[in-house]
Protein backbone atom coordinates (compact mmCIF):
# COMPACT_ATOMS: atom_id res chain seq x y z
CA UNK A 1 0.00 0.00 0.00
CA UNK A 2 1.32 3.44 -0.93
CA UNK A 3 1.59 5.99 1.89
CA UNK A 4 1.78 5.63 5.65
CA UNK A 5 -1.35 4.60 7.51
CA UNK A 6 -0.98 7.40 10.05
CA UNK A 7 -2.31 9.68 7.30
CA UNK A 8 -6.12 9.68 7.81
CA UNK A 9 -6.72 9.58 4.05
CA UNK A 10 -4.74 6.36 3.73
CA UNK A 11 -6.54 4.77 6.67
CA UNK A 12 -9.94 5.65 5.24
CA UNK A 13 -8.91 4.40 1.80
CA UNK A 14 -7.79 1.06 3.21
CA UNK A 15 -10.92 0.62 5.33
CA UNK A 16 -13.15 1.26 2.30
CA UNK A 17 -11.05 -0.95 0.02
CA UNK A 18 -11.25 -3.85 2.43
CA UNK A 19 -14.87 -3.11 3.42
CA UNK A 20 -13.75 -3.37 7.01
CA UNK A 21 -16.38 -3.02 9.73
CA UNK A 22 -15.28 -1.80 13.16
CA UNK A 23 -16.16 -4.18 16.00
CA UNK A 24 -17.18 -2.57 19.26
CA UNK A 25 -16.46 -5.78 21.17
CA UNK A 26 -12.76 -5.36 20.33
CA UNK A 27 -12.64 -1.62 21.09
CA UNK A 28 -11.24 -0.76 17.66
CA UNK A 29 -10.14 2.85 17.19
CA UNK A 30 -7.28 3.50 14.74
CA UNK A 31 -4.76 6.25 15.50
CA UNK A 32 -4.39 8.91 12.77
CA UNK A 33 -2.19 11.56 14.38
CA UNK A 34 1.52 11.71 13.50
CA UNK A 35 2.50 13.74 16.58
CA UNK A 36 0.90 11.27 18.96
CA UNK A 37 2.49 8.33 17.16
CA UNK A 38 5.92 9.96 17.39
CA UNK A 39 5.41 10.68 21.08
CA UNK A 40 4.58 7.03 21.74
CA UNK A 41 7.68 5.73 19.94
CA UNK A 42 9.94 8.33 21.60
CA UNK A 43 8.35 7.81 25.02
CA UNK A 44 8.78 4.04 24.78
CA UNK A 45 12.49 4.65 24.07
CA UNK A 46 12.58 2.09 21.26
CA UNK A 47 15.91 1.38 19.57
CA UNK A 48 17.17 -1.19 17.06
CA UNK A 49 18.49 -3.20 20.01
CA UNK A 50 14.92 -3.72 21.28
CA UNK A 51 12.38 -6.47 20.80
CA UNK A 52 8.81 -5.16 21.01
CA UNK A 53 5.45 -6.75 21.67
CA UNK A 54 2.52 -4.81 20.24
CA UNK A 55 -0.98 -5.68 21.43
CA UNK A 56 -3.83 -4.92 19.04
CA UNK A 57 -2.03 -3.62 15.95
CA UNK A 58 -5.29 -3.05 14.09
CA UNK A 59 -4.41 -2.27 10.47
CA UNK A 60 -0.74 -1.78 11.34
CA UNK A 61 -0.47 1.99 11.85
CA UNK A 62 1.78 1.89 14.90
CA UNK A 63 3.34 -1.37 13.76
CA UNK A 64 4.91 0.43 10.80
CA UNK A 65 6.64 2.88 13.13
CA UNK A 66 7.70 0.10 15.51
CA UNK A 67 9.21 -1.94 12.68
CA UNK A 68 11.28 1.06 11.63
CA UNK A 69 12.44 1.82 15.18
CA UNK A 70 12.92 -1.65 16.71
CA UNK A 71 14.98 -4.72 15.93
CA UNK A 72 12.10 -7.20 16.14
CA UNK A 73 8.34 -6.82 16.54
CA UNK A 74 5.65 -9.33 17.41
CA UNK A 75 2.11 -8.02 16.95
CA UNK A 76 -0.76 -9.90 18.60
CA UNK A 77 -4.14 -9.27 16.98
CA UNK A 78 -7.36 -10.93 18.17
CA UNK A 79 -9.50 -10.02 15.11
CA UNK A 80 -8.93 -12.64 12.40
CA UNK A 81 -10.40 -10.29 9.78
CA UNK A 82 -7.43 -7.96 10.29
CA UNK A 83 -4.79 -10.62 9.62
CA UNK A 84 -4.93 -10.42 5.79
CA UNK A 85 -4.95 -6.61 6.04
CA UNK A 86 -1.84 -6.71 8.21
CA UNK A 87 -0.20 -9.05 5.71
CA UNK A 88 -0.69 -6.33 3.11
CA UNK A 89 0.22 -3.27 5.15
CA UNK A 90 3.32 -4.84 6.72
CA UNK A 91 4.52 -6.73 3.64
CA UNK A 92 7.65 -4.58 3.24
CA UNK A 93 8.93 -5.31 6.76
CA UNK A 94 11.00 -8.42 7.48
CA UNK A 95 11.32 -7.90 11.24
CA UNK A 96 7.66 -8.40 12.21
CA UNK A 97 5.59 -11.44 13.10
CA UNK A 98 1.80 -11.16 13.33
CA UNK A 99 0.10 -13.55 15.75
CA UNK A 100 -3.67 -14.08 15.56
CA UNK A 101 -4.54 -14.68 19.21
CA UNK A 102 -6.11 -13.27 22.35
CA UNK A 103 -3.27 -11.74 24.40
CA UNK A 104 -4.96 -13.06 27.55
CA UNK A 105 -4.44 -16.64 26.33
CA UNK A 106 -0.74 -16.36 25.41
CA UNK A 107 2.27 -17.48 27.41
CA UNK A 108 4.19 -14.20 27.30
CA UNK A 109 7.42 -15.78 28.56
CA UNK A 110 7.66 -17.82 25.35
CA UNK A 111 7.41 -14.89 22.93
CA UNK A 112 11.01 -13.65 23.13
CA UNK A 113 14.29 -15.21 24.23
CA UNK A 114 15.40 -12.06 26.06
CA UNK A 115 13.89 -8.88 27.51
CA UNK A 116 11.30 -6.95 25.53
CA UNK A 117 9.19 -3.82 25.64
CA UNK A 118 5.43 -3.59 25.22
CA UNK A 119 3.76 -0.86 23.17
CA UNK A 120 0.03 -0.84 22.54
CA UNK A 121 -3.17 1.04 21.90
CA UNK A 122 -5.20 -1.06 24.33
CA UNK A 123 -8.91 -1.81 24.06
CA UNK A 124 -10.40 0.26 26.86
CA UNK A 125 -12.80 -2.44 28.05
CA UNK A 126 -9.96 -4.79 29.04
CA UNK A 127 -7.09 -2.42 29.86
CA UNK A 128 -6.59 -3.38 33.50
CA UNK A 129 -6.62 -7.19 32.99
CA UNK A 130 -4.07 -6.87 30.18
CA UNK A 131 -1.74 -4.60 32.16
CA UNK A 132 -1.87 -6.88 35.19
CA UNK A 133 -1.28 -9.97 33.04
CA UNK A 134 1.83 -8.32 31.58
CA UNK A 135 3.34 -7.67 34.99
CA UNK A 136 2.23 -10.90 36.66
CA UNK A 137 3.22 -13.17 33.76
CA UNK A 138 6.85 -13.54 34.81
CA UNK A 139 7.95 -12.42 31.34
CA UNK A 140 11.11 -10.31 31.06
CA UNK A 141 9.33 -7.04 30.29
CA UNK A 142 11.39 -3.84 30.53
CA UNK A 143 8.59 -1.33 30.09
CA UNK A 144 4.95 -1.01 29.04
CA UNK A 145 3.92 2.06 27.04
CA UNK A 146 0.20 2.07 26.33
CA UNK A 147 -2.63 4.24 25.11
CA UNK A 148 -5.52 3.94 27.55
CA UNK A 149 -8.60 5.86 28.61
CA UNK A 150 -7.41 9.07 30.27
CA UNK A 151 -9.12 8.41 33.60
CA UNK A 152 -7.51 4.96 33.76
CA UNK A 153 -4.07 6.48 33.17
CA UNK A 154 -4.76 8.96 35.98
CA UNK A 155 -5.70 6.09 38.30
CA UNK A 156 -2.48 4.26 37.43
CA UNK A 157 -0.30 7.13 38.63
CA UNK A 158 -2.53 8.44 41.45
CA UNK A 159 -1.08 9.11 44.89
CA UNK A 160 -2.60 8.31 48.33
CA UNK A 161 -5.55 10.47 49.35
CA UNK A 162 -6.74 11.43 45.87
CA UNK A 163 -10.06 10.45 44.32
CA UNK A 164 -8.30 8.42 41.61
CA UNK A 165 -6.18 6.42 44.07
CA UNK A 166 -7.13 2.79 44.45
CA UNK A 167 -6.34 -0.85 43.74
CA UNK A 168 -4.99 -0.10 40.26
CA UNK A 169 -2.70 2.67 41.55
CA UNK A 170 -1.21 0.38 44.19
CA UNK A 171 -0.90 -2.62 41.88
CA UNK A 172 0.88 -0.63 39.18
CA UNK A 173 3.21 1.06 41.69
CA UNK A 174 4.24 -2.35 43.03
CA UNK A 175 5.55 -3.38 39.60
CA UNK A 176 6.44 -0.15 37.82
CA UNK A 177 7.06 3.58 37.86
CA UNK A 178 4.15 5.21 35.98
CA UNK A 179 4.32 8.45 34.01
CA UNK A 180 1.70 9.97 31.71
CA UNK A 181 3.62 11.18 28.65
CA UNK A 182 0.80 12.45 26.40
CA UNK A 183 -2.87 13.36 26.50
CA UNK A 184 -4.78 12.39 23.37
CA UNK A 185 -8.13 13.92 22.33
CA UNK A 186 -10.83 11.85 20.54
CA UNK A 187 -10.18 13.48 17.14
CA UNK A 188 -6.87 11.60 16.86
CA UNK A 189 -8.72 8.36 16.06
CA UNK A 190 -10.96 6.80 13.42
CA UNK A 191 -13.67 6.28 14.56
CA UNK A 192 -13.65 8.89 17.33
CA UNK A 193 -14.03 7.36 20.79
CA UNK A 194 -16.42 8.96 23.26
CA UNK A 195 -13.66 9.56 25.82
CA UNK A 196 -10.26 11.21 25.93
CA UNK A 197 -7.14 9.05 26.01
CA UNK A 198 -3.64 9.22 27.43
CA UNK A 199 -0.33 7.51 26.81
CA UNK A 200 1.28 6.19 29.98
CA UNK A 201 4.74 4.68 30.30
CA UNK A 202 5.22 2.04 33.00
CA UNK A 203 8.91 1.40 33.64
CA UNK A 204 9.36 -1.99 35.23
CA UNK A 205 11.05 -1.87 38.63
CA UNK A 206 14.08 -4.09 39.07
CA UNK A 207 12.65 -5.00 42.48
CA UNK A 208 9.27 -4.21 44.08
CA UNK A 209 9.46 -1.26 46.50
CA UNK A 210 8.06 -3.39 49.34
CA UNK A 211 8.61 -6.99 50.47
CA UNK A 212 5.65 -8.12 52.57
CA UNK A 213 5.87 -11.52 54.26
CA UNK A 214 2.70 -12.57 52.39
CA UNK A 215 2.32 -10.68 49.12
CA UNK A 216 -1.13 -12.10 48.40
CA UNK A 217 -2.41 -11.07 51.84
CA UNK A 218 -1.22 -7.52 51.19
CA UNK A 219 -3.18 -7.37 47.94
CA UNK A 220 -6.24 -8.94 49.57
CA UNK A 221 -6.12 -6.15 52.16
CA UNK A 222 -5.83 -3.57 49.40
CA UNK A 223 -8.81 -5.02 47.53
CA UNK A 224 -10.84 -5.14 50.74
CA UNK A 225 -9.94 -1.53 51.59
CA UNK A 226 -11.30 -0.21 48.31
CA UNK A 227 -14.30 -2.53 48.00
CA UNK A 228 -15.92 -0.24 50.58
CA UNK A 229 -13.95 2.90 49.89
CA UNK A 230 -15.90 5.30 52.10
CA UNK A 231 -15.77 3.08 55.18
CA UNK A 232 -13.04 2.97 57.80
CA UNK A 233 -10.28 0.56 56.83
CA UNK A 234 -10.89 -1.54 59.94
CA UNK A 235 -14.54 -2.02 58.98
CA UNK A 236 -13.76 -2.71 55.31
CA UNK A 237 -11.28 -5.46 56.21
CA UNK A 238 -13.54 -6.97 58.87
CA UNK A 239 -16.52 -6.97 56.46
CA UNK A 240 -14.63 -8.71 53.69
CA UNK A 241 -15.22 -12.42 53.56
CA UNK A 242 -12.30 -14.75 54.05
CA UNK A 243 -9.62 -12.52 55.57
CA UNK A 244 -10.51 -13.46 59.12
CA UNK A 245 -9.45 -10.27 60.89
CA UNK A 246 -11.66 -8.33 63.28
CA UNK A 247 -11.99 -4.58 63.13
CA UNK A 248 -10.35 -4.44 66.57
CA UNK A 249 -7.27 -6.27 65.25
CA UNK A 250 -7.00 -3.92 62.27
CA UNK A 251 -7.47 -0.85 64.48
CA UNK A 252 -4.77 -2.08 66.88
CA UNK A 253 -2.34 -2.74 64.03
CA UNK A 254 -2.95 0.74 62.64
CA UNK A 255 -2.45 2.29 66.08
CA UNK A 256 0.84 0.43 66.50
CA UNK A 257 1.94 1.83 63.13
CA UNK A 258 1.27 5.36 64.38
CA UNK A 259 -1.81 5.75 62.20
CA UNK A 260 -5.32 6.81 63.13
CA UNK A 261 -7.37 3.63 63.77
CA UNK A 262 -10.29 5.44 62.08
CA UNK A 263 -8.34 5.96 58.84
CA UNK A 264 -9.71 5.00 55.44
CA UNK A 265 -7.77 2.77 53.07
CA UNK A 266 -7.37 5.54 50.50
CA UNK A 267 -4.93 7.28 52.85
CA UNK A 268 -2.45 4.41 53.08
CA UNK A 269 0.63 4.12 50.88
CA UNK A 270 1.88 0.83 49.44
CA UNK A 271 4.54 0.59 52.16
CA UNK A 272 1.88 1.09 54.85
CA UNK A 273 -0.31 -1.65 53.37
CA UNK A 274 2.76 -3.89 53.35
CA UNK A 275 3.47 -3.16 57.03
CA UNK A 276 -0.20 -3.61 57.94
CA UNK A 277 -0.32 -7.04 56.29
CA UNK A 278 2.81 -8.11 58.19
CA UNK A 279 1.39 -6.94 61.54
CA UNK A 280 -1.94 -8.67 60.94
CA UNK A 281 -0.17 -11.85 59.91
CA UNK A 282 1.59 -11.87 63.28
CA UNK A 283 -1.83 -11.77 64.98
CA UNK A 284 -3.04 -14.99 63.35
Amino acid sequence: MAGRLIDPKNTIELIKKRDFGFKKRFGQNFLVDERVLSRIIEGAEITKADSVLEIGPGIGTMTEALCEAAGAVKAVEIDKELIPILSETLSTYSNVEVINADIMDLDLKSLFLGPFKVVANLPYYITTPIVMKLFESGADIESVTVMVQKEVAERMQAKPGGKDYGVLSLSVSYYAEPEIIANVPPNCFIPRPEVSSAVIRLKRRSEPPVAPIDRELMFELIRAAFAQRRKKLSNSVANSGGLGFTKEQVALALFDMGLDPMIRGEKLSLSEFSELSDRLLEMK
